[in-house]
This record gives C-alpha cells, sequence and structure tokens, in this order.
C-alpha cells in the first residue's frame, strides 16, 4: 500500500473518531436537557388574616388565590406543591374554599402537597395547612386555636354620652342583630352562639377527616382554642414533622429539583403609589378599625 492510501486511511479514521465524539457531545448534551432536567417543587405563600382585611384591601380570599393554585398545578415536570403557611385565621368560609380548591386539584393532578407552617397557622390558618398530605412547622411555630371567635365593638354608651340619637326602622325583628349602637340582649347572643356552634362542629368533623388516624388527644384537648409550639402539635398529632420547607423537600426528593415561587401580581397602583394609595382611596375610619382589629388577631399569637 503506498503513502497516500495510508494517508487517505488515517484521516478516514481520524474524521470517524472525531464525528464519533461529536455525536458523543450531542447526546450528553441533549440527555443533559431533556432527560435529566430537574422536576420542579411549587411553592405557594399563604400570609395573612384570611378573608377581606377591610374596604379596599383583600386578605387570603379563593378570588386572590385562584390563579396563582390553578397555575402551580399547570407547571411541566410538577413533582409536588409546598404550601408555606402564616396566618393567625379568619374567615372560615374562605379557608375552606382555598383548602377544597387545593384539594380537588391535587387529587385530579394526582399532586402531593405539603404544607410548612413559620411564625403561625392558627383558626383558619390551621385549616389551610390541612390541605397538605404532610404538615410541617418549626420548633417555635405556633399551632391551632381551633375554634370559631366572632368579635365587634359596643358604642351604645358613647353615643349617649354625646348625645346622639340613633334611628333604624327594620322589617322582620332580626334584622338589626348586633347592632354595636345597642346594648347586646339574650337573644342577639343565641342567635350568634348558634351560628358558632354550627361552623366550629364543622371545623372540627374537617380536621378530623383531615388527619384521621393520627390524632392522640381528646376532643377536650384540641378544640378548646388552646394553640401549642411545634413539638407539643407534634406529640398531639397536629403536624407529621418539625423541619423546614428546604430541609424537608431536599431529603424527600434528592438535588436533582428546583423550587419554583408562585407571586401575585401587584396592582399598578399600589406598585405606584405604594402604601399611601389606601389612604387616598380608603375611608380612615373604617382602616383605623380594620387596622385595630387585625393587630388584636395577630398579637394573640406574637411572642415578641
Amino acid at each position: 500500500m503506498n503513502e497516500v492510501n495510508k494517508s487517505t486511511m488515517a484521516n478516514a479514521e481520524f474524521d470517524q473518531i472525531i464525528t464519533k465524539r461529536q455525536i458523543s457531545k450531542l447526546d450528553q448534551l441533549f440527555a443533559s436537557v431533556f432527560s435529566n432536567s430537574k422536576e420542579v417543587i411549587a411553592v405557594l405563600r399563604l400570609s395573612g388574616v384570611i378573608g377581606k382585611v377591610s374596604t379596599m384591601q383583600s386578605g387570603l380570599t379563593l378570588e386572590s388565590l385562584n390563579e396563582l393554585i390553578e397555575k402551580a398545578f399547570k407547571i411541566k415536570k410538577l413533582k409536588a406543591l409546598c404550601l408555606i403557611i402564616n396566618s393567625p385565621g379568619g374567615s372560615p368560609v374562605q379557608s375552606e374554599l382555598i383548602a377544597k380548591r387545593i384539594r380537588d386539584l391535587a387529587k385530579e393532578n394526582k399532586i402531593k402537597i405539603y404544607s410548612f407552617i413559620e411564625d403561625m397557622a392558627a383558626s383558619g390558618g390551621y385549616w389551610l395547612a390541612c390541605s397538605g398530605d404532610r404538615i410541617y412547622a418549626l420548633p417555635s411555630s405556633v399551632i391551632g386555636s381551633i375554634g370559631v371567635v366572632s368579635s365587634g365593638f359596643g358604642f351604645h354608651e358613647a353615643i349617649n354620652k354625646l348625645g346622639i340619637e340613633r334611628r333604624v326602622y327594620t322589617e322582620g325583628k332580626n334584622k338589626s342583630v348586633l347592632d354595636p349602637f345597642k346594648p347586646i340582649n339574650k337573644d342577639d347572643l343565641k342567635i350568634i352562639k348558634d351560628l358558632q356552634k354550627q361552623v366550629y362542629e364543622h371545623f372540627i368533623e374537617y380536621v378530623k377527616t383531615r388527619r384521621a388516624g393520627k390524632l392522640t388527644q381528646q376532643d377536650e384537648i384540641l378544640f378548646n382554642g388552646e394553640f401549642w409550639a411545634g413539638q407539643t402539635a407534634l406529640d398531639y398529632g397536629l403536624i407529621d414533622g418539625i423541619g423546614d420547607m428546604y430541609s424537608v423537600m431536599k431529603e424527600k426528593f434528592g438535588d436533582n429539583v428546583k423550587f419554583q415561587y408562585l407571586c401575585a401580581k401587584q396592582p399598578w397602583l399600589k406598585k405606584k403609589l405604594g402604601i399611601g394609595s389606601k389612604i387616598l382611596t380608603d375611608n380612615l375610619a373604617n382602616s383605623l378599625i380594620d387596622a385595630v382589629e387585625n393587630k388584636i388577631i395577630n398579637d394573640k399569637f406574637d411572642m415578641k
């Protein structure tokens, strides 16, 4: 074989080796992009009072959260949904609506839900936590307060001192029940207590259903409105473990996952004007009362 043929064959073999290496590199690239791409854990934060906070400000409601909830379950390669909960409670209706929407979509899409309690999951906040298949908290988290409370203010003595006469005309003897400008009476109290009892019993039924086989204490202990720190809540079966989201999720799914955070879009006016927009658009008296009530709810569980 002459030198020219040898050279040609050598070049051909070299080209073949290079081609194989290039194909191998491409295979690795495609494998890393398509085959081994990280699975996603969606993260939805549920913070604040549940329900309408004031005239112009909404707390946690299904209306404000539904778009984010639906968006979470549409994420490709979704492995799980984590709920970060920090709420003192609020509206039982909105608590139930939000929790039900999450459970319905979880069942429909066969996705596991993990609840992680930060500072507190009290009352309706715990209702939200129970939408998770498993619930975690930190040692200093506040959990519980399973009960129903109705609050308000009485101004009847104030208007009497100011010499103000209130005139109310109604059809139906109970139309002006719990009027803050009239003294409370036994009939009004019975109406509100009967209503509270129904909501309370429904709340207990929901907790027992979601925590079936896990609760370790009698109803008199669990459902008297008391609240506990993380370890006691774990001992009582109200939560499944102590830990933060990152540690628990890494332990369950390893490092080959990424967290995708879901955030609500801020209204344009609020973004431009900040907190001042509320003062410009809201009734000052209502805002002050709402702020006081909001603070009362939160301060009950504030350990600062």
